[in-house]
């Protein structure tokens, strides 16, 4: 990974071989990231992708291998105590005509990956809501 920053955002190169989630959980200890959005295309050639079942509370993933654009990757950053990146990424092959979207469980680079943190001033954490059984941003009192 090599990236730059430029003011509060950091653009990010990831190379063949490394994997975005353990790459970003890097930078945002090393910067010490606490809240950010995310964006990112590139390529990649391992990833896992996942949905959430609401009634039953259940994550499902399906890993794919091949050869995969990263047609979109989005999401947030936040932290409380550890980063907690909150990724959906939607992955395509147009020479086959697959396309694949979901919560990113796992990506692994397979030519470059170009991604885009912009860090927001303040602080959000995540609270664990039965209702839903996801972890929902928490607002916090700025003290």
């Amino acid at each position: 990974m090599e990236y730059r920053k430029f003011e509060h955002t950091f653009v990010i190169r990831l190379d063949p071989g490394e994997e975005i989630l353990t790459s970003l959980t890097q930078l945002c200890k090393k910067e010490e990231i606490r809240l950010a959005s995310v964006t990112g295309l590139g390529a990649a050639g391992t990833i896992q992708l996942g949905v959430y079942d609401t009634e039953k509370k259940q994550y499902y993933s399906h890993e794919y291998k091949g050869l995969y654009e990263i047609a979109s990757l989005m999401g947030s950053i936040t932290e409380d105590g550890e980063p907690y990146l909150h990724l959906h990424m939607v992955i395509g092959n147009p020479h086959n005509g697959e396309c694949h979207s979901g919560h990113l469980g796992r990506a692994v680079i397979s030519a470059t990956g170009e991604i885009i943190v912009t860090e927001i001033p303040g602080r959000v954490g995540r609270r664990a809501d039965e209702t839903v059984g996801l972890n929902l941003f928490e607002f916090m009192n700025e003290d």
